[in-house]
């Protein structure tokens, strides 16, 4: 279990009772631990020793700095949704397992989601922690201290003003926080995790930003992108993701396939290949995709014949209002007319061996 979301279990209030069948909306933010619910619990050591998986280096920060736990868990809950938004059309679809044992449980040990996770919580740490700096929220760090005076870029010179985001800190917090657990072994699964770990926090940038008064003058600050295109970065690096084995002394890995070469710091790096996702089967990770909504038209992953795995699907008709006849009015606002819309859902069969049945 990752130690991002092992703070949201443990510190988040219980939740409401959900009808059996119902199930959480994709893409939907797991709850966040409150700084009421922590004022109750008492001191942040008694939170902190409430929240399973961490190891002694993640409690002492998390006792050293209790309110950086709430902005984790807002990573946590960034990611996540950021995860489920660049896998929505393939077979597996980062709603792994149940809550509890999501994404980065031993199931997804070796594979090549398992890297994607990785780093991508990795980012959401630093892109969380950072955003909480600028914010102020965190008494340990504020904006980027190092932004102050003149200097130039591309287009000449300027000011710093505003204020910039203090990236450097949040790389440096998450570096000690979630790397902290993989710092304990030595094996495969904890060096591969490291490097990918690694390569998620490399993607934090910030851009320049400004406003001019007059020609001659420009005052910047820097501020990180929308975490949407950290998402679309890793994605490409999930796609041209490099398979690797340990090497002779047990200190490192290397390519499996010597014709590839060998990967950098910003490659995402696996060491199994990953199944096919198609049938239900928890020891890896998979809910399989009986009932997967599918796209009838698509050549892609979500096509009715790849999503589906060849076993066919299920046709159904459902009504749904939609905006129509869409006005722009002069100033400023669009208005529509509610209509009603019948369209057909694809929805994906289930297998029927028995193999399956036992799995379940």
């Amino acid at each position: 279990r990752g130690a991002g979301e092992a703070l949201l279990l443990a510190a988040a209030p219980p939740r409401p009772v959900r009808a059996r069948g119902s199930a959480r909306a994709p893409g939907a933010a797991l709850p966040l631990p409150s700084r009421r619910y922590m004022g109750a619990v008492g001191s942040s050591r008694v939170m902190c020793d409430n929240v399973p998986g961490l190891v002694s280096r993640q409690r002492q920060l998390c006792r050293r700095h209790p309110e950086a736990m709430l902005s984790i868990g807002r990573g946590v809950a960034a990611w996540t949704a950021e995860c489920q938004h660049q896998f929505r059309r393939h077979r597996w679809d980062c709603n792994a397992l149940e809550r509890g044992q999501r994404l980065l449980g031993r199931s997804l040990n070796l594979k090549c989601e398992s890297a994607f996770v990785h780093a991508i919580s990795s980012a959401g740490v630093v892109f969380a922690i950072t955003r909480a700096c600028s914010q102020g929220e965190l008494k340990s760090c504020s904006c980027d201290p190092k932004k102050k005076g003149s200097s130039k870029d591309s287009r000449g010179h300027f000011d710093w003003g505003g204020c910039s985001d203090n990236i450097d800190y949040g790389i440096k917090f998450a570096t000690a926080f979630v790397d902290a657990k993989e710092r304990k072994g030595k094996d495969a699964r904890a060096l591969m995790n490291l490097h990918n770990n690694r390569a998620g926090r490399k993607v934090g940038e910030c851009k320049c930003h400004g406003v001019s008064g007059s020609c001659t003058l420009r005052t910047c600050w820097l501020a990180m992108a929308d975490f949407r295109k950290t998402g679309d970065y890793l994605w490409k690096k999930y796609n041209g993701a490099i398979q690797v084995v340990m090497n002779q002394d047990g200190t490192g890995f290397t390519v499996a396939n010597k014709k590839f070469k060998k990967p950098t710091k910003n490659d995402l790096v696996y060491f199994e290949s990953s199944p096919d996702y198609c049938i239900r089967d928890r020891d890896v990770g998979s809910l399989g995709t009986a009932g997967r909504v599918c796209n009838q038209t698509s050549r892609g992953m979500d096509s009715c014949e790849v999503m589906c795995c060849g076993r066919g699907y299920d046709t159904s008709r459902v009504s749904r209002m939609t905006k129509c006849e869409c006005k722009f009015h002069w100033c400023c606002a669009v208005r529509c007319q509610d209509c009603l819309e019948v369209v057909d859902v694809h929805t994906c069969k289930a297998p029927k061996s028995a193999a399956w049945i036992a799995r379940t």
